[in-house]
């Protein structure tokens, strides 16, 4: 008998796993994940162990792959806290003028993180001073309002503007990664950019 098809479904296995590993998308991943559980189970069943492609199935494919999924869907998030009722006003087009530019900051956010395989999710908060503190507790990743959210000389960095434009919104991030990303995408005409440490904020309180 020609086994040379179990040496080829063999293959698949390092291949797979390759594919697994230079993957940059995480979706993508789960996909692969998937496929690398699936030929393995097939490689245990033709191999005569049926007991162990089952378990492979059922548990280091199906629960490992819904636990990534569930893994990946909360991780891969950038929380971007608001004022109440602004939420509602970036997904209303036809709402007043006044919320089009954080409908265009949501939007611009969107496309920026996309390639980085993150949502925008929005949080609303009741005042400013909520706003703030959700940032410091890390709660939010970034905050946007219409007015700063921390108070003048608490470490904070801006990036250069000119002097005749003021930005409607300001998006305060307490993430340099984030800062970083943000700063490098055109989005001064939409929002000011600040970057706070709240390890130094914590420094200076204490």
């Amino acid at each position: 008998m020609d086994d040379s098809y179990i040496y080829m479904i063999t293959a698949l296995l390092p291949l797979a796993a390759a594919m697994l590993v230079f993957q940059v998308n995480p979706y993508h991943a789960l996909v692969i994940r998937g496929v690398l559980g699936a030929i393995a189970a097939l490689v245990y069943t033709v191999l005569g162990a049926p007991d162990v492609a089952l378990t492979e199935a059922l548990v280091g494919t199906l629960l490992a792959i819904t636990l990534y999924a569930v893994a990946v869907r909360s991780s891969l998030v950038f929380r971007l806290g608001v004022l109440k009722g602004e939420e509602n006003e970036a997904k209303d087009e036809t709402n007043a003028a006044d919320a089009v530019p954080l409908q265009q900051l949501v939007n611009s956010l969107t496309e920026v993180f996309r390639e980085y395989h993150l949502r925008v999710e929005l949080v609303p908060y009741c005042d400013r001073e909520e706003l703030h503190r959700a940032l410091m507790e890390k709660e939010v990743h970034a905050t946007c309002d219409r007015g700063s959210v921390v108070e003048e000389g608490e470490a904070i960095s801006r990036p250069n503007s000119p002097v005749s434009y003021d930005p409607p919104y300001r998006t305060t991030t307490r993430l340099r990664r984030l800062y970083d990303i943000m700063n490098s995408e055109f989005l001064a005409p939409i929002t000011q950019l600040n970057y706070i440490d709240p390890s130094a904020i914590g420094e200076v309180n204490s």
